[in-house]
């Protein structure tokens, strides 16, 4: 048999599939009907568990993986149009529907707004790009940023997220798991450092360096070059580095900072944007306390842990595709004191006031083990 007559079989056989298919999802439509009539829900593990085994069972060893991969698609997109059907509100959409109500269509210029570092850091930066006129408070740690927004102490609070060089700031994810808040914008800040020193040293003279971890990590390729007489170290923030060597008085300390803080401690620049990578971004969240959406707001981020079973991330996946929901990030993060067992985070390219994603919100607190909806906003960039 030649290519082409095969591929003629193929696509009759497709046909046929999606005749099938078409028929396959009015049943489902009207099951749940019946299921809503008689306050049944629309998700039975147990009827998918009979399916999927008889499936395994009929396909033969050969198929049997392919077989019980689309049959396990094929319930997903099921469910998908039953909720779709049915169009029920949570209690997680009804608290989206009146976000959307009550927040001010304008989004604030002035505002408190909870900080990590100290004057002229990056978190600053993105702030100022954030809100006109912010009135900033700052903290020692993300922890600190984070209960001040929990507590009521500012309004917002700025964050870094992810870097584009570096990755993702881990301690802000772990934080993520403790404490309540809401992701209301975004900003990507283009971020140069630069090695700061004293006035009239020279880089010769630099036997310590003082930076933030991400900001080291950043900058890997030029700290190698300058040898193993130089010894780098951790400090909480590239604009406490700095603020410590204007301090200090040594003359063989120097900081990975922005251009930034040269001019507001009074140092000079030995070397310009020593980052590895010339296209250096840092994404910033702004997170506040209540649930606020404005207007325009076409990305959010859910946070999920799964069932500690084979297939439970898979489902939550192909929820997303049936949906035709667009997945820009996801991030894993171990769960404290439960071996190998995972909190998710996912970004998704998708408006807030699409209905599947609304739809999507109200599936997925049913399928998972605990589902926070961190909000919808819009990034600046």
């Amino acid at each position: 048999m030649t290519l082409e007559e095969l591929r003629i079989r193929i696509n009759d056989l497709n046909d046929r599939i999606l005749e099938l298919f078409l028929q396959r999802q009015e049943l489902a439509g009207q099951v749940a009907q019946v299921k809503h009539a008689s306050g049944s829900s629309v998700y039975d593990p147990a009827r998918e568990r009979q399916i999927l085994s008889e499936v395994a069972e009929k396909a033969g060893e050969e198929m049997r993986d392919y077989a019980t991969v689309l049959f396990s698609m094929l319930m997903e997109l099921s469910r998908a149009y039953q909720h779709r059907l049915l169009a029920t509100d949570s209690a997680l959409t009804g608290r989206v529907r009146q976000a959307l109500a009550d927040t001010d269509p304008l989004f604030p210029k002035y505002a408190s707004v909870a900080c990590q570092g100290v004057e002229g850091a990056y978190s600053q930066l993105a702030c100022q790009r954030v809100f006109s006129t912010p009135s900033i408070t700052y903290f020692s740690t993300f922890d600190g940023v984070f209960s001040a927004i929990e507590d009521g102490l500012c309004s917002y609070g700025i964050l870094p997220i992810e870097n584009s060089t570096a990755g993702s700031v881990n301690k802000v994810y772990d934080l993520m798991m403790k404490h309540q808040f809401s992701i209301v914008r975004s900003v990507r800040l283009k971020v140069d450092h630069n090695l700061l020193a004293l006035p009239g040293t020279g880089l010769s003279q630099i036997r310590e360096i003082f930076s933030h971890e991400q900001a080291i990590n950043q900058c890997g390729g030029f700290l190698r070059s300058l040898g193993s007489q130089v010894t780098v170290h951790v400090v909480e923030n590239t604009a406490v580095a700095a603020r410590m060597v204007a301090q200090s008085g040594r003359t063989d300390w120097a900081a990975l900072s922005s251009r930034n803080c040269a001019g507001l401690y009074g140092l000079d620049c030995l070397a310009q944007s020593v980052q590895d990578q010339g296209n250096n971004y840092t994404r910033f969240i702004c997170i506040s306390k209540n649930l606020e959406i404005y207007p325009g707001a076409d990305r959010t981020s859910i946070m999920l842990i799964t069932p500690h079973a084979p297939g439970a991330l898979y489902k939550v996946l192909s929820r997303f595709y049936a949906l035709g929901i667009n997945l820009v990030k996801l991030e894993s993060r171990p769960l404290p004191d439960r071996d190998f067992e995972f909190m998710f985070y996912f970004d998704l390219d998708a408006s807030v006031y699409n209905p599947s994603l609304v739809q999507l919100l109200g599936e997925l607190e049913n399928m998972c083990e605990a589902f926070h909806y961190l909000g919808s906003y819009s990034e600046l960039i």
